[in-house]
């Protein structure tokens, strides 16, 4: 059965840590879902590897030919969204795609691939631990930082709605937990993963 692998979190959880190492330890067998944006590149990303960049007529284009699996306008002015092209781009290698994604398209995701898929909601510590992170990013000035701690705090209160909830406190064990919740579902059948709630 071809599957899907979905990360979640608020900004700032550690989501990003975990999925890069899990693409670390199984190369042969998951794959890396990279999503499209209307986002300007930072100087290191590269298009068709960190995201597909386009513009908003592109995106746009995208949705009305239904060409996405799930899309959100995440923050204001900037759209992300999963091409079904890509999901089946890595299905067609023979492996499961891993996704690094926002909590509402993950939701999206579930919903239309329904057990073909595990939702894994990596939560931090507390509100407070997450708003330190953030802040010591210092990646953007007090406005743009304000609205993503309220947004990410909001976030948490989807946690209910997942598969799996990896509470992300000592990085280590976060990852350890992280690589059995990979080997049951790859491994398993789906309806053994459920023993690892809450992990």
């Amino acid at each position: 059965m071809n599957k899907l692998l979905i990360f979640a979190a608020p900004s700032g959880s550690g989501k990003t840590t975990i999925v890069r190492h899990l693409l670390s330890r199984y190369p042969s067998q998951i794959a890396f879902s990279v999503s499209a944006t209307t986002r300007t590149p930072r100087p290191y990303e590269q298009h068709g590897v960190d995201y597909y960049f386009m513009s908003p007529e592109d995106f746009q284009a995208h949705i009305e030919a239904k060409d996405f699996a799930e899309w959100e306008e995440v923050y204001e002015g900037q759209f992300y969204g999963t091409l079904r092209s890509e999901i089946e781009r890595i299905w067609g290698t023979g492996k499961a795609v891993i996704f690094d994604i926002d909590v509402h398209g993950a939701i999206r995701l579930k919903q239309q691939y329904g057990a073909q898929a595990l939702t894994v909601f990596v939560k931090p510590p507390s509100a407070e631990i997450l708003e330190q992170r953030l802040r010591a990013r210092g990646t953007e000035n007090e406005n743009a930082l304000a609205r993503r701690i309220a947004k990410a705090k909001h976030e948490l209160s989807f946690e209910n709605k997942f598969d799996v909830v990896l509470v992300n406190d000592v990085l280590d064990k976060a990852l350890q937990k992280a690589e059995r919740i990979v080997e049951a579902f790859i491994n398993e059948a789906h309806g053994q993963t459920k023993k690892l709630k809450n992990t």
